[in-house]
């Protein structure tokens, strides 16, 4: 468990296709997206920055002269074209990603107080990497199509080789620092979250592969 993964692991909760669910999916499906929402809210709520690509669009709003919603789904959309080349497929999984980590997202960031100490910010910001980590890597194992980002990350891993670890923190990095220079706003809170939400999502990969060892048995 100690041990971080480098793939995506084929688990007994899989979904034989992106379109097709069975009964054990839906679990690991709607925790893991119901837990990254929650970690986007409590980074919102640390009122100690936001994600990486939150930063991002907020650059975009910026000069684009457009509310941060609408960046948001243009990046989105930008970010789906991308999946054309690397040939990725969008799924049942990728359609519930845009509802329910919205919904959860906006029923936290909207019901949960802001810290008042310095502490409980911190604890907010290491809670939000951690769910994300685990919400990612659940949804990601079901086989049903990941969200647009987590999408180019599957496919620029599976593409390059290269470990989705490494892959995640150079999209996160990256962004951030485009983001950054349109003018979005940057906060400790986003800094943590760039540098360590790859290795979180790694844990989280590895904890889902032993679930499902344990589970086979």
């Amino acid at each position: 468990m100690a041990r971080l993964s480098h793939r995506i692991p084929t688990t007994v909760w899989r979904a034989p296709s992106t379109w097709a669910v069975r009964p054990v999916t839906w679990l690991p499906l709607l925790l893991g997206l119901s837990l990254f929402g929650l970690g986007e809210g409590l980074l919102v709520r640390s009122d100690w920055g936001a994600t990486p690509w939150t930063v991002f669009a907020q650059g975009i709003a910026r000069h684009a002269h457009v509310p941060i919603g609408w960046s948001t789904i243009a990046i989105s959309a930008a970010v789906l074209l991308l999946w054309w080349p690397l040939r990725e497929r969008p799924g049942l999984g990728t359609v519930t990603n845009l509802i329910v980590i919205a919904g959860v997202l906006d029923v936290t960031a909207t019901n949960v107080p802001v810290p008042a100490s310095q502490v409980g910010r911190g604890l907010f910001v290491a809670l939000a990497v951690a769910a994300i980590g685990a919400g990612s890597a659940l949804y990601l194992t079901t086989g049903l199509g990941p969200g647009p980002r987590d999408g180019l990350m599957t496919s620029l891993h599976r593409r390059l080789g290269v470990s989705v670890v490494y892959v995640r923190l150079s999209l996160e990095a990256t962004v951030l620092v485009i983001g950054w220079l349109l003018g979005g706003t940057v906060g400790v809170g986003t800094a943590v979250f760039a540098s360590t939400i790859g290795f979180a999502i790694g844990a989280g990969l590895r904890g889902a592969e032993w679930v499902s060892q344990r589970m086979a048995r």
